[in-house]
């Protein structure tokens, strides 16, 4: 498959094959929720951590004596009944990862990748690059490119003066075609993407 290429003024300059072919049917739908899924959880931190009753700094001392007093008893301050004392099966630090195997990956981003090109939220850009690091011109950049959403996906090979320019917009975030995930793809209302950072996604997905 063939779509069509702009350059940064929005004016077409021809046409560059995919490098890889769409998925047509439902196939892959799994595979983008178990990705997604995946990449969520290894974005958790896990450090939460409650004090245990062995954990708690208290002394082991009996409150008061076991009987003549009328109270209940009790044997330790750090007992969870207490305020101060030990939680029951509180939070402890653990790791969320979850394995997707390479195959499942790929097929994810096939599909989410499909999606975005059959809704024609995908703009292909010859070169995606700066000639100065200034946000106005790279704001001027997007709205030649009539893109008005709110966030905004660039997909393009490191360039200094293009993070540079990029960096102070809030709904803007670069990547490269080497970096490209599932979730990217399909967070972002648009995704910009450059002549080379395509063919560097075809070969990932060809």
């Amino acid at each position: 498959m063939k779509v069509s290429i702009k350059n940064l003024e929005g004016a077409a300059t021809g046409e560059v094959e995919l490098g890889f072919d769409l998925i047509e049917d439902d196939k892959g739908s799994q595979a983008v929720h178990d990705t997604v899924v995946a990449y969520m959880a290894a974005n958790r931190a896990g450090t939460a951590c409650a004090k245990t009753r062995g954990d708690v700094a208290a002394t082991k001392k009996k409150p008061w004596r076991q009987k003549g007093t009328g109270r209940a008893r009790h044997g330790s301050m750090v007992s969870p009944i207490w305020d101060g004392g030990g939680v029951v099966h509180g939070p402890r630090p653990r790791d969320y990862t979850k394995k997707v195997n390479k195959p499942t990956r790929k097929l994810a981003l096939r599909r989410a990748l499909s999606e975005r090109f059959r809704a024609e939220d995908v703009i292909v850009v010859d070169s995606l690059s700066m000639t100065t690091p200034k946000t106005k011109d790279f704001v001027r950049v997007l709205e030649t490119l009539d893109v008005n959403d709110k966030t905004v996906l660039l997909v393009a090979e490191t360039e200094k003066n293009l993070a540079l320019a990029a960096r102070n917009i809030p709904y803007v975030d670069l990547t490269t075609g080497d970096d490209l995930n599932t979730y990217d793809t399909l967070k972002y209302d648009k995704v910009i993407i450059s002549k080379n950072a395509l063919e560097t996604v075809g070969k990932r997905l060809g």
